[in-house]
C-alpha cells in the first residue's frame, strides 16, 4: 500500500465511507465528501420525482458526486481541499474555474446545481449548518468559533479580515452536523459557484450539471440557457423567460446607492436598479432583500425552487438576496464572516461582475467521474 492509499483507507474507515482522498493529475490529494444520488421528491415537498439535476451530467445519471470537504486553497495553480488552511480568496471566478479544471477530467468549480442539492438535503434532514458569520464566530451561537487565519494584508474595506482556517469550526458548521460533513458552506468566505448567471435581469443557467464538464461559461458562450414559464430551457432573450424586476424605481446615481424594496420574479425588467446614462455600469445601484420575501408576478416554475432561485416557503431564515438586474452578474453563495444572521445556504449574491475579487470571496472544487 502506498502512503496515500493508506491515508485514504484510514479516512474512509474513520468516516464510514463518507470522506475520501481523491488525487488530481499530479497525484496530489484533496479531502472530498461523497454525496450519493437522490431524487428531488426526496428532499422537498414540491419536488418532481426525477433525479436531482446535480447528478445528471451530459444526459447521464451519476451515482454520486464529490464535494470538497474544505474551502479550497490554490497550490501550483490547482485547487485543493485541505484542513487548517487560510482559504483562497481575492480571486476571480474564471481563475477559480481554471484552478479546478487544471486538476484533470471531472474536476470543476462547484456548481449551483450541486449547491442547491446540498441546501435542499440539509433542510430536509434538519441540519442547516451554522458558520463563521461574525468575525470568527457564529452570530447566533457565539460559543462556536474557528481558528482565525492570519490577515492577508489586502484588506476588506472598513472590516478587518476574519477568515477562519478551513474546517476549524465545530461539527455544527458542517452540512450534516458531523465531523464527516462538508465544512464552511455558511460564512467564512462566500462560495463562487458555476452554472448560473444573471444578464440584464434574466436568469440563465447551464443545463443539469453540465458545468462538471468545464463547458464554456464565458460571457459570450452559446451554452447559456434561460428558463421560460413552462420550465423549458431556451435561448437567452426568448419570450416569457424568468427575470428579476425591481420592486421600486432604480437610481441614476453612479455612487452605488442601495435601492430599497428588492426584486420580484417576472418576465420583464421594467425597473432596473440603475437608470443613468453610463454604459460601464458595473458597480452602480443595487438592491437586497430577505430571500424568503421574494414575490412573483408569474407562477414560479418548480425548477427555480429546485435551483435555489425562488424561495420554497417563508421558513428559510434571514438569508439575503443581493442583485443588480443590469449587466452580467455571477453568483456567490452562503455568505461570509461579514454577513451575520443573513448568511445561510439560501443566501445568494448576484450583484457583481465576473472580474469581482474581495478577501471574503473564495471557492471549492467538486468532482464527478466522467
Amino acid at each position: 500500500m502506498g502512503r496515500f492509499d493508506e491515508a485514504r483507507f484510514a479516512l474512509e474507515a474513520m468516516s464510514g465511507g463518507k470522506n475520501t482522498l481523491l488525487m488530481d493529475d499530479m497525484g496530489l490529494p484533496s479531502v472530498m465528501v461523497r454525496i450519493p444520488c437522490f431524487r428531488w421528491s426526496e428532499v422537498y415537498e414540491e419536488g418532481e420525482d426525477t433525479v436531482c439535476s446535480a447528478f445528471i451530467v451530459d444526459g447521464k445519471v451519476k451515482d454520486s458526486i464529490y464535494i470538497s470537504k474544505y474551502l479550497n486553497v490554490v497550490e501550483r495553480g490547482r485547487a485543493y481541499s485541505l484542513p487548517d488552511r487560510d482559504p483562497a480568496h481575492t480571486i476571480t471566478i474564471d481563475d477559480a474555474r481554471e484552478a479546478c479544471a487544471r486538476k484533470g477530467p471531472g474536476w470543476h468549480l462547484m456548481s449551483n446545481a450541486e449547491w442547491a442539492a446540498l441546501a435542499h438535503w440539509c433542510r430536509k434532514n434538519g441540519t442547516l449548518p451554522r458558520g463563521n458569520t461574525n468575525a470568527g464566530r457564529d452570530v447566533t451561537a457565539v460559543h462556536e468559533h474557528g481558528v482565525l487565519a492570519p490577515p492577508s494584508g489586502i484588506g476588506a474595506g472598513k472590516h478587518p479580515e476574519a477568515r477562519t482556517l478551513t474546517g476549524s469550526g465545530p461539527d455544527a458548521w458542517s452540512h450534516d452536523w458531523t465531523a464527516a460533513g462538508i465544512t464552511d458552506l455558511v460564512g467564512n468566505v462566500w462560495d463562487m459557484v458555476s452554472g448560473l448567471r444573471l444578464v440584464d435581469g434574466e436568469i440563465q443557467i447551464i443545463p443539469d450539471n453540465d458545468s462538471a464538464m468545464n463547458v464554456d461559461e464565458s460571457e459570450k458562450s452559446p451554452l447559456w440557457r434561460a428558463v421560460d414559464t413552462s420550465g423549458n430551457l431556451v435561448a437567452p432573450g426568448s419570450p416569457n423567460t424568468y427575470k428579476y424586476d425591481g420592486v421600486n424605481p432604480g437610481s441614476p446615481d453612479d455612487t452605488a446607492p442601495l435601492v430599497p424594496g428588492g426584486v420580484r420574479l417576472g418576465t420583464s425588467v421594467r425597473q432596473p436598479q440603475y437608470t443613468g446614462p453610463r454604459t460601464d455600469a458595473d458597480y452602480f445601484a443595487w438592491t437586497m432583500m430577505p430571500f424568503r420575501s421574494m414575490a412573483a408576478d408569474v407562477a414560479p416554475h418548480v425548477l427555480l425552487k429546485a435551483l435555489g432561485l425562488y424561495p420554497l416557503s417563508e421558513r428559510l431564515g434571514g438569508d439575503n438576496f443581493f442583485v443588480r438586474n443590469y449587466g452580467e452578474r455571477l453568483p456567490l453563495r452562503g455568505g461570509s464572516w461579514l454577513d451575520g444572521a443573513s448568511a445561510g445556504l439560501w443566501e445568494l449574491y448576484l450583484r457583481d461582475s465576473r472580474s469581482w475579487i474581495f478577501p471574503d470571496v473564495g471557492f471549492r472544487a467538486a468532482y464527478v467521474e466522467l
